[in-house]
């Protein structure tokens, strides 16, 4: 039984689902993503058993501690695993990274959650840039603080936890980004450096079971969705346009779309309408280079360049770390940017896994709304967590 906090859409209890793991509940914040979270993995999925006295909804983790403290403590010992980390903008080195971020702090409720439950096992992920000091200033001088990942680890080995941790390139499991992250497992009673060893030495004997490749390219997690095989409206936002299927050309595509029953319409497979200046920027983009590499108005390859960077994909290429602004990148094939749905593919999201709420949002709103394209780049690679998952069984075998 385990317990996802910072759950986000659900990629993590998806892959821990199809692990054999069973939920007890998950903690989200934010109204969209549990949405998603809610219609896939309790309403359709059935995944978590969700104690009575805790609301099916959203919920904001310093709330839940404050009304709910007993209750949580009084499921210690029956919690074998908390898995999830606090959201990671404001330590990711892509954004704007700051020491202020309130949301740096939410580590701190993750102790208290971890202390008040006191599971065997914990399994949390973050950016790399969680392993990073903030800069700071102090008498004119500039000076690096502690990372937030030596605080955490301090703090779980002050609760009783032996405690390990890697940076693990997600392209390295199967999943088609070269997304990079940092994993810690911390286990009450044995050594937590066999977590990892057996996540390495398990991958390709589990991706060979699912007929699946250790690398895995652009075009082969995306190419069966190309705008060339056809549109219709779209089925949830009228004056759009939806993608439909094409024939599957490769191993993970077949696999992505295994439990669709033969459907031809892709959920959020939603095409942008770019105005025409647009789409000839994204044409010399696609043309400013061979390989799959950030441009920047800085390197004059393409005119009217004022976008800080994007990064045109390459057929062959492995995808970089997908984000949550759509027009960071730029199809490999077609002038455009890329779909939720094709997002979600580089993700490892089966095609049966549906997306709530809006699409995209701007601005300020962006601090305080979780879109579908900020759903998908938030989240776990369910192919990466059902690999967790099968290695934490493993684990509490040995105990």
């Amino acid at each position: 039984m385990y317990i996802d906090l910072f759950a986000g859409c659900g990629g993590l209890s998806l892959g821990l689902k199809n692990a054999g793991w069973e939920g007890l509940f998950a903690v989200e914040k934010n109204e969209d993503a549990f949405k998603t979270l809610r219609y896939n993995l309790i309403d359709n999925g059935d995944h978590f058993q969700w104690p009575e006295w805790l609301p099916r909804t959203n919920h904001d983790i310093n709330e839940l501690l404050e009304n709910y403290s007993e209750e949580i403590a009084a499921l210690r010992g029956n919690v074998s695993l908390i898995v999830g980390g606090p959201p990671c903008q404001g330590f990711s080195m892509a954004g704007q990274r700051t020491g202020k971020d309130s949301r740096n702090r939410l580590y701190n409720s993750y102790i208290k959650f971890v202390e008040l439950v006191q599971p065997e096992m914990l399994f949390f992920e973050n950016v790399h840039g969680f392993t990073v000091g903030f800069k700071r200033k102090y008498r004119g001088k500039e000076t690096k603080g502690e990372a937030y990942s030596e605080k955490l680890i301090r703090e779980l080995k002050r609760l009783g936890y032996n405690v390990a941790y890697s940076v693990v390139l997600m392209s390295d499991y199967g999943v088609p980004q070269k997304r990079k992250r940092f994993i810690l497992f911390a286990i009450r009673n044995g050594n937590p450096e066999v977590f990892f060893d057996r996540l390495a030495s398990n991958r390709v004997n589990f991706l060979q079971q699912k007929n699946l490749n250790l690398r895995v390219t652009v075009s082969e997690a995306i190419g069966d969705l190309r705008r060339a095989y056809g549109e219709v409206e779209s089925p949830d936002t009228h004056n759009f346009m939806n993608g439909i299927y094409g024939p599957i050309r490769s191993q993970y595509q077949m696999y992505m779309r295994q439990s669709i029953n033969n459907l031809q319409i892709p959920d959020s497979h939603r095409f942008a309408r770019p105005r025409q200046d647009t789409v000839e920027l994204f044409e010399r983009l696609m043309e400013a280079c061979d390989e799959a590499i950030r441009i920047t108005p800085r390197m004059n390859l393409v005119e009217g360049l004022r976008k800080r960077g994007v990064t045109p994909l390459k057929e062959n290429c492995i995808c970089p770390t997908i984000t949550s602004i759509p027009d960071d990148f730029v199809h490999y094939a077609e002038p455009r940017i890329m779909t939720v749905r094709e997002c979600a593919r580089i993700q490892s999201f089966p095609d049966d896994y549906k997306f709530c709420g809006k699409y995209t949002t701007g601005g300020a709103r962006r601090k305080i709304e979780v879109p579908r394209y900020t759903q998908v780049a938030n989240a776990v690679p369910p192919l990466f967590a059902e690999q967790v998952g099968v290695v934490l069984r493993e684990m509490m075998e040995i105990e």
